[in-house]
């Protein structure tokens, strides 16, 4: 299924029930007097955040969702059905906006959230409600009003603990691949990737998190250019950045530092936020590097970058070095996990 990042949709709530006039009619009751129900309530849309749903590909082909009228109000006082809320289900980190008034409504981040969107109109209300010492019979009744109907913005941003940054081919599917059950594209071409990827990484039985790789960075892309930059806010929640570099690129290809100074660029044009964000430095394809070679040249990396953030060495291709890498993170995740409660506790 391919990636959709956002969508418009159209949601109309249900008008709410007419108010009926009626009057008792019994045998040996002359004098019965009104009995008209009130309508029922009109049903709502709720947007509600699940586990299943992964894109917001199907409001492409279902833009409009309705919630149920209510029902009419009836004789004998009887009140009106209420009409059935909608309730639509949309993937995990879906952000709600007023497609004409771009306020933000809403920001659907934990599973079985859910957010009023469309509110269902009040129900009319019966002849009995009119009755009074001087109107015995009251002929008058109300309308329900009308539902609400909005049009929304939908924009889905991944939610993952690491996102992996890089050039095109630098090998961040390869490694979301080796250290994960996800199964992005990887071939010998730029773009392999064309949306984003998660994959869930368990370092042991109870402790894991989750990684994103995203389209490549190329130069240019703070002004439209290539795939990677429309992607890059799915990397605003994650709380750790690997920008992961090919320290062996193909002979037509630029240097691993030159790679690396043109995605801190773009990142630092696209967003403070994400600039500012902890980013370690992956040096991948270490597998092609001659033994006696390797630390020299991931040095001079380093040193050209003046990288104080960690540094790790890794070949996604076959895993070498991956398995320190992972547990470092896990233990960065836990460390912020336990910041960020003892703030809220």
């Amino acid at each position: 299924m391919r990636f959709v990042d956002e969508a418009e949709v159209l949601v109309e709530a249900g008008d709410g029930g007419n108010g009926a006039v009626g009057f008792r009619r019994e045998k040996y009751i002359p004098m019965g007097g009104p009995d008209g129900g009130d309508g029922g309530d009109g049903g709502s849309v709720y947007l509600v955040a699940v586990e299943n749903v992964n894109t917001l590909v199907d409001f492409r082909y279902h833009a409009v969702h309705r919630a149920k009228r209510g029902q009419n109000g009836m004789g004998r006082n009887c009140t009106g059905r209420k009409g059935d809320d909608c309730y639509v289900p949309v993937p995990l980190g879906t952000k709600v906006c007023d497609a004409e008034t771009d306020e933000v409504i809403g920001d659907l981040t934990n599973i079985g959230q859910t957010l009023l969107v469309a509110q269902g109109g009040f129900h009319g209300l019966g002849n009995t409600r009119f009755k009074s010492s001087i109107n015995r019979a009251p002929q008058k009744a109300s309308k329900g009003s009308e539902g609400e109907h909005r049009r929304l913005n939908l924009e889905l941003t991944l939610i993952a603990d690491v996102g992996l940054l890089g050039m095109p081919n630098a090998g961040k599917s390869s490694l979301i691949r080796s250290v994960s059950s996800a199964t992005p594209k990887v071939a010998d071409y730029p773009f392999t990737t064309l949306h984003p990827n998660l994959g869930v990484v368990r370092v042991d039985d109870l402790r894991s998190f989750v990684i994103a790789d995203i389209p490549g960075v190329i130069e240019g892309a703070a002004e439209g250019a290539g795939l990677g930059l429309q992607f890059l806010k799915h990397l605003s929640r994650t709380s750790l950045l690997l920008h992961v570099v090919d320290i062996e690129p193909y002979e037509s290809a630029e240097s691993p530092v030159e790679a690396a100074r043109k995605i801190i660029h773009e990142v630092e044009k696209w967003s403070d936020d994400l600039a500012n964000k902890p980013r370690w430095l992956v040096l991948n394809k270490i597998d092609r590097v001659l033994d006696e070679e390797l630390n020299e040249r991931c040095q001079a990396i380093v040193d050209a970058l003046d990288w104080a953030a960690p540094v790790f060495k890794i070949a996604a291709v076959n895993g070498e070095g991956t398995r320190e890498l992972m547990y470092a993170i896990m233990n960065f995740i836990e460390e912020q996990r336990r910041a960020d409660s003892e703030q809220q506790g």
